[in-house]
């Protein structure tokens, strides 16, 4: 029984979009950010999105590996795509939640997204900066 109700508290691109919000331009804008990685947003109306992310993976050996990208991503109610074709196939979908979060899932391996040994865009990212922001 506990293990039913452990799957159930999953969340899943499909269950946070069963019934989307309308998000504002304000709602969306500004810079969301989780340990070293940040996406940041601006609305560009006609339910499209700027996005740029940028990505950090600490590897053991206390170096780094890098990613980002930069694009246009679509948006319908609260679920915005990014898709990167560059490298190979990337989808990255991301959620609006309630008190400024963004809850983000990343299709496709790092070098398909053109990014680094690890670096995934995947999390729960916190709105720093709820002001217009450039990307």
């Amino acid at each position: 029984m506990i293990a039913c109700l452990s799957a159930a508290l999953v969340l899943t691109p499909s269950a946070l979009t069963q019934n989307p919000k309308i998000i504002t331009a304000a709602q969306a804008n500004g810079v969301y950010s989780s340990y070293d990685n940040e996406i940041r947003i601006l609305a560009l109306g006609e339910n499209k999105l700027k996005v740029q992310f940028d990505g950090v993976y600490h590897t053991i050996s206390k170096s780094v590996n890098t990613g980002s990208a930069s694009g246009e991503a679509t948006i319908e109610g609260n679920v915005a795509v990014f898709e990167l074709r560059e490298w190979g196939p990337c989808k990255i979908t991301m959620v609006f939640l309630s008190r400024n979060r963004l809850k983000v899932w990343q299709e496709g391996d790092s070098p398909d997204c053109g990014f680094g040994h690890n670096v995934r865009a995947d999390g729960t990212l916190s709105k720093d900066s709820p002001r217009k922001t450039e990307v």
